[in-house]
């Protein structure tokens, strides 16, 4: 494989402590070994693998999924638990210019509609996920940010068809949001789950379905056989009609070569402490169950879990290794703790790193890679993969049955643009954090 970051960065390290992994038993599965054929092959077990080999296994087609590690071990099964709208980084300005209104509202309704799934599934598939939070939250960090949030209110119902709640400074306290905040917008759209018991739950119904798992299985290769793709593996190889990429922040620039430059993986960081005790949520004043954001371009994510244990992420930083990643977590304890003093003699013993990706023109990409090559991808949610992952899964399956989706937005069609500098493309974050910082003390 062709990575952009180092090698650590793809090893267990950042994963160590990773309080999912607590709270799941992972089944065994065997790697691929041996040739064989399958209509489809997904690389990839996560939100958007796993949802492809779903629906497409139900259609009566036999997906066969490939991780190098075992499904979760990505992003999918490290993040923060938030199924919420979002998937792309554009505001309506911007998708109004580049789609129209029509084409706005058509990807606001996308994302809508990949929250609803996921709670379909959830549902349907009896899933016990943790589930919490109606809705979403957003703090303002800033009082000009509640000035903001005050606008962004009034598009709300056009943009979600949903009523929002304006939260005033002065009524944080009587809704358990405790903190140093100016104001607050809820959003009825979305809820916290446990990640890994959703995706783990996914797969277990995509293999009912009639897909194949495999852990242990990076692809080594793809290449092609007259009109059929060859998908090879360290122990097998694998003939098949159609491939779907499905890595995301773990992609590689060479699998396929299409990917090259074209994605931008960013860490992010999460802790999770010890449940939290009745005197513990007094003192600090933050008693909801909300799942919650500030308004930081660089921005803190958070949300107290049922089991009363305090989850709290921000993004990390842009150089990996064992020392960097030490660096990450001191970082996360101290934004932690300055954001909720009264929490400073919790112990967080669960911390742990991974990485989401980003696309250069702030939206996901769902389709074909080049027509007519039946090589498929669905990536860049810009750290919203649990919704759109899953939906994007669902569209992916659709388009290889040969159905006219649903639901797929122009706005997610338009085919990924290169970053500049190619491999090297990462030299130009260090600047935009920068920048980013400096907009967020204003």
């Amino acid at each position: 494989m062709n990575r952009i970051f180092a090698d650590y960065a793809y090893g267990n390290g950042p994963r160590e402590s990773c309080w999912w992994d607590e709270t799941c038993r992972l089944p065994e599965r065997s790697p691929l070994m041996g040739s064989s054929d399958a209509d489809v092959v997904i690389i990839g077990a996560g939100f958007t693998g796993l949802s492809a080999a779903y629906h497409l296994a139900r259609a009566g087609l036999n997906p066969v999924v490939l991780d190098a590690r075992f499904p979760g071990w990505g992003a999918s099964g490290r993040n923060g638990g938030f199924c919420c709208l979002g998937g792309g980084v554009l505001g309506d300005a911007q998708l109004d210019a580049g789609f129209g209104k029509a084409g706005r509202l058509e990807f606001r309704a996308a994302e809508k509609a990949a929250v609803a799934l996921v709670s379909e599934l959830v549902d349907t598939l009896s899933l016990d996920v943790d589930q919490h939070s109606h809705g979403e939250t957003q703090l303002a960090h800033h009082p000009r940010q509640m000035d903001m949030l005050r606008k962004k209110a009034e598009t709300v119902e056009e943009n979600y068809g949903v009523a929002p709640v304006v939260i005033e400074r002065a009524h944080l306290p009587d809704a358990g949001l405790g903190g140093p905040f100016f104001g607050a917008l809820t959003v009825p759209v979305g809820f916290g789950l446990n990640p890994l018991k959703y995706l783990l739950g996914l797969a277990a119904a995509a293999e009912q379905a009639g897909a194949v798992i495999h852990h242990d299985s990076a692809v080594e290769a793809l290449g092609s056989q007259g009109d059929r793709h060859r998908v090879k593996t360290a122990l097998g190889a694998i003939s098949c009609r159609h491939v779907v990429v499905a890595t995301n922040g773990y992609s590689s620039e060479d699998l396929p070569g299409w990917l090259r430059g074209r994605y931008m993986p960013c860490q992010s960081n999460v802790l999770v402490t010890r449940p939290l005790t009745e005197g513990d949520i007094l003192r600090q004043g933050w008693s909801s169950d909300q799942m919650c954001y500030d308004t930081r371009h660089l921005l803190h994510y958070f949300r107290l879990m049922p089991d009363r244990r305090f989850l709290f992420g921000m993004r990390g930083g842009l150089i990996t290794g064992a020392a960097a990643e030490t660096r990450a977590r001191r970082r996360i304890r101290r934004d932690f703790v300055r954001l909720f003093p009264q929490w400073a003699h919790v112990e967080t013993a669960h911390v742990w790193s991974g990485m989401v990706c980003l696309g250069r023109i702030g939206l996901p990409f769902v389709g074909e890679t080049m027509p007519g090559s039946r090589l498929w991808a669905g990536l860049c949610y810009h750290g919203n993969g649990i919704a759109m992952g899953t939906l994007s899964g669902k569209i992916l399956a659709e388009l290889i049955e040969g159905r006219t989706p649903s639901i797929w937005p122009e706005a997610m069609r338009r085919p990924l643009a290169k970053f500049p500098f190619g491999r090297w493309r990462r030299i130009a974050m260090p600047p935009i954090y920068l920048g980013l910082m400096l907009a967020d003390r204003g």
